[in-house]
Parts: C-alpha cells; sequence; structure tokens
C-alpha cells in the first residue's frame, strides 16, 4: 500500500467515513464529522501509522489533507502513489 493510500485510510478512519469517502479535497470542519474530538484521534492515528510526533503548532495547522501532506513531509514521510 502506497503513503498515500495509507494516509486516505488514516483519515477515513480517524473521521468514521466509508471506505470509499474522497478525502483528498477534506478540510477541518467541513465534514460535520471533523470536529476537534475526531482531529485528536486524526493526529494520533497519523502518528501511529507513519511513526512521528507531531508537534502542537503542526496539530493546530492541519486543516485539510492537503496540509496533512505537507506537515508529514516535515517529519521526513514521504507521501506518493
Amino acid at each position: 500500500m502506497s503513503t498515500l493510500q495509507k494516509l486516505r485510510e488514516a483519515f477515513r478512519t480517524a473521521l468514521d467515513l466509508p471506505a470509499d469517502a474522497p478525502v483528498d479535497d477534506l478540510q477541518y470542519q467541513d465534514n460535520e464529522k471533523w470536529d476537534s474530538l475526531a482531529h485528536m484521534s486524526l493526529i494520533a492515528t497519523l502518528e501511529d501509522e507513519f511513526g512521528v510526533m507531531i508537534d502542537t503548532d503542526d496539530v493546530i495547522n492541519m486543516s485539510s489533507f492537503q496540509e496533512a501532506i505537507k506537515i508529514l513531509g516535515k517529519y521526513g514521510v514521504e507521501i506518493s502513489e
């Protein structure tokens, strides 16, 4: 499974979305399921999945799927197909 697929699955799992839900354009609070509690679940899922510790500023700034790609890149995680 590619890192992009793993990231998509992490979003779907943490936000309790259907397995086929599109997430590439997802933004914080655009989806009713992405509230503050789901956000912390997402952060924990990403940390577990990619073996990183995301600092507080990045937790706050992770406002979209695309931003998650950028933030994970700061931690050496290359998201690709």
